[in-house]
């Protein structure tokens, strides 16, 4: 039976097999030479699977992940449904996590070749499957030939990074919130992350140009866009400028001239912006000359409302996302949803291990209009609480942590359950829910690109909310409670989608079980 006829039937007993169906088609991709064809987009999900490379599959032996380990599950990530993957930083570098560069052209050689990267493209393309990769462009590694030349002030590089001068305020605190000077042989630069990542000038038209010149580069290898990484802050430098906007004009004036620049390339690249603001509101510039930026609000909020059980003003918040970002961009589905990242708590830790709440989590994500992101491991349950090391543990494929392929740079969570091969035969587990649930997305259009618009239920446990696009319109609800409850929906006609059994519309009121979703046409 095919996965349209599936959404007809909409019975949970197929909901369990096709789940189970998808997810179990799991081999290693056959290697092909490099080519630039980019990934087809004929009935997406439009969702995005961040992996950490470093932690996800290791073909070498040395127990680190590395490149030809993301081609080997490539048909994992297609059985799952994503549309494309967004790679943490591959670049060479120092760190464990990569965000400190010592080279924005080459390949981090603990994860390969640039021949092994330009097979996975090959591949990913193959498979529709799109790849994004993180762009580290607002500070260099301390350790990269530009910042080791800039000591020498008569260098044209020292002009490439931000030195302090005698009036410099040394003891001012960065934006976010460490020590913005670090001194070195008498000197102080900026960094407002770290010392061993110092501040690109980018007032310095060499270094816009060489940035531009890096962008152009990847895409020119067929990378299909950028995750652009602490965005906000090429500009944002000290707390005291934090609502200054003089300081977004002139991140949001860089960000058009990089947008430009990679337009020459491939005009539907998409670059989403890692931008920590607090409301739609503050979000909303950066979609001039981003494709999207990632909705922090909205992941505290989806987060809490599952937490909670209550809807708690999710709904208006939803809706005043869709309003405000429509009126920027003149379209919906434009949003960057998620649950967490490498830099948060994973979300079943935030949810202290509670599957029910994890569900629900899930669900009102991938029901969501824009281009949700899994962080590798969600769809199992992986834990994980800071420090940064904790949050990116080896992905758990089998129930043995020595099986092959198993990452071991770090040692991992030791339960045999919260691993793919565990679950991948259950139609009840979590992978097989997350599986039929992006399959939704690439069925029901709404999902993916409807306008939003809040559907008032006065039951403070339902979430719900109508989608509705050229093509197809529908109520989604969701039940975040343990207990049954029923709604009377406007100009509902059948159920669609369910996620579990006891969904059910009769004379014209809606049954939701404890913990479940359903999406009414």
């Amino acid at each position: 039976m095919s996965w349209r006829q599936s959404i007809r039937s909409c019975t949970t007993t197929l909901f369990a097999a096709l789940a189970l169906g998808f997810a179990s088609a799991i081999a290693a991709a056959t290697p092909a030479p490099a080519n630039h064809t980019p990934a087809t987009s004929a009935a997406t999900s439009d969702v995005w699977y961040e992996i950490f490379v470093r932690s996800w599959v290791d073909t070498d032996g040395d127990g680190i992940g590395d490149l030809n380990g993301v081609t080997a599950k490539l048909d994992y990530l297609k059985s799952l449904g994503v549309s494309g993957i967004w790679l943490m930083p591959i670049n060479p570098s120092p760190s464990n996590h990569g965000y400190d560069i010592t080279d924005y052209y080459g390949i981090n050689p603990q994860y390969g070749s640039m021949q092994d990267f330009e097979k996975l493209l090959a591949e990913a393309h193959k498979r529709g499957i799109k790849i994004i990769m993180d762009l580290v462009m607002n500070h260099s590694s301390d350790q990269h030939p530009w910042f080791r030349a800039a000591l020498d002030p008569k260098s044209p590089y020292h002009d490439w990074y931000q030195w302090s001068n005698p009036h410099t305020d040394l003891k001012a605190i960065s934006a976010t919130g460490t020590p913005a000077w670090h001194r070195l042989h008498g000197r102080h630069y900026l960094g407002v992350f770290t010392g061993a990542m110092p501040d690109l000038d980018f007032d310095n038209p060499a270094v816009r140009q060489e940035m531009i010149r890096i962008g152009r580069y990847w895409l020119e290898k067929g990378v299909d866009g950028f995750r652009v990484d602490a965005v906000q802050h090429v500009y944002l430098d000290f707390k005291a400028d934090t609502d200054n906007p003089q300081v977004l004009a002139k991140n949001i004036a860089w960000l058009e001239q990089f947008r430009a620049g990679m337009n020459a390339v491939n005009p539907q690249a998409y670059i989403v912006g890692e931008v920590t603001q607090p409301s739609a509101e503050k979000l909303a510039p950066y979609f001039k000359p981003l494709s999207a930026v990632f909705d922090f609000p909205l992941a505290e909020k989806l987060i809490a409302s599952a937490r909670q059980e209550r809807n708690d003003g999710l709904d208006r918040l939803l809706g005043h996302i869709d309003t405000t970002y429509r009126a920027t961009t003149g379209r919906s589905g434009v949003d960057a949803p998620f649950l967490s990242n490498h830099d948060q708590n994973r979300v079943m830790s935030q949810l202290d291990g509670n599957a029910d709440h994890m569900r629900m989590a899930a669900a009102m994500l991938l029901t969501l209009p824009g281009e949700p992101f899994i962080y590798y491991g969600e769809e199992i349950g992986m834990r994980g609480q800071k420090p940064d090391p904790d949050i990116r543990t080896p992905m758990r494929w089998n129930r043995a942590t020595n099986a092959p392929g198993e990452t071991t740079w770090r040692a991992g969570h030791d339960d045999p359950a919260t691993s793919v091969e565990a679950q991948r035969g259950d139609p009840d587990s979590l992978l097989n829910f997350y599986t039929a649930l992006i399959h939704w997305r690439s069925q029901v259009s709404a999902l993916r690109d409807g306008e939003l618009t809040p559907h008032t239920t006065n039951n403070p446990r339902l979430v719900a909310y109508r989608l509705d696009d050229a093509s197809s319109h529908v109520l989604v609800l969701h039940n975040l409670s343990g207990k049954p409850q029923t709604i009377t929906p406007d100009k509902a006609r059948r159920v669609l989608l369910q996620s579990k059994p006891g969904v059910a519309l009769h004379d014209g009121v809606l049954h939701l079980p404890p913990y479940s979703t359903a999406v009414l046409q």
